[in-house]
């Protein structure tokens, strides 16, 4: 695989609170179509509102056959595990609550006419910054999503690390020595339930600061909220702390931060300099996400 991709096609990323949708020309991205995920629905309903997505993009036709069979590739990203043989899992139950075995590419397959490649989100982000954005020029990286959740995919020698069952990459749920909760996934102090952004507004909520999202804790941080601050900087511990585990255990170069928690303004700051209590052997270098919310869609698309 190079790094000097640049993928073509029309690529969906299902995550916990938005699906986004947009045809990808030579490694760019045009509009996005965006939908509110609907973290209850059925499988047939999600199927179906991907495809929705995909239509609105309007596929090139085939011999006529519009969208019963395009002319352009068609990649499907989305939260929680992607099996190799294209079968689709919630690890975190709470965020995903029917989706349980779905034989998500040959669903796609059916209902689109041609063959749909399939991937966790952050695999696909890693690859997709691993072609066109901040892992271009390395060869072993992990992209770190702070988002809803917290996910990972993981780039070595230039090739993603994939299992069988799909559980590569779920970094998000190894645990910290911080103190956390019970993060859905059925494990405790795990990193997901100190630096999602599900983890900040149940956070805030045991503060006492109920009814806030995550993105509100965190605007009350940028406002000069003390008790928002302090919650915002476990956030970015808990990943500092994360990154050097992955420098230990895979001697990364890098670790790659996105979603929509990391990307915020300052974060990746605060990541670093939690990283300055790390002896230096076990501090990558941190560097935010360059293709930002279109990793997983031109990463979907790398072939």
């Amino acid at each position: 695989m190079s790094n000097t991709l640049a993928p073509s096609g029309i690529a969906v990323d299902l995550g916990g609170t938005k699906i986004s949708a947009a045809r990808v020309t030579r490694g760019t991205v045009g509009d996005i179509i965006k939908v509110e995920t609907d973290s209850n629905a059925s499988t047939d309903s999600q199927i179906t509102a991907i495809c929705e997505l995909i239509k609105k993009i309007g596929p090139s036709p085939r011999g006529g056959e519009g969208i019963g069979g395009t002319a352009d590739n068609i990649g499907v990203a989305v939260a929680g595990r992607v099996s190799k043989d294209g079968d689709w899992y919630a690890v975190n139950s709470e965020i995903l609550t029917q989706i349980d075995k779905v034989p998500l590419r040959k669903m796609l397959a059916q209902r689109l006419g041609q063959d749909v490649t399939v991937e966790n989100d952050a695999t696909a982000a890693a690859l997709g910054e691993f072609a066109c954005g901040a892992g271009n020029n390395s060869n072993s990286f992990a992209y770190i999503t702070v988002s809803t959740g917290v996910g990972g995919g993981i780039i070595l020698d230039g090739r993603p690390v994939v299992s069988g069952s799909g559980l590569a990459g779920h970094i998000g749920f190894t645990t910290s020595r911080m103190q956390g909760d019970d993060c859905g996934s059925g494990r405790t102090n795990t990193v997901e339930s100190i630096a999602s952004g599900r983890a900040l507004s149940a956070r805030a909520t045991k503060l006492g600061h109920a009814g806030l999202s995550g993105k509100q804790v965190y605007d009350a941080h940028l406002s000069g909220a003390a008790w928002a601050t302090q919650l915002v900087s476990d956030s970015a511990a808990a990943i500092a702390e994360l990154s050097t585990n992955l420098k230990s255990v895979l001697d990364v170069d890098a670790a790659v931060i996105g979603g929509g928690v990391g990307l915020a303004e300052g974060y990746v700051e605060l990541v670093e300099v939690h990283l300055q209590s790390e002896p230096p052997l076990f501090r990558p270098k941190v560097h935010r996400a360059a293709l930002a919310e279109n990793s997983a869609l031109i990463g979907v698309l790398v072939r």
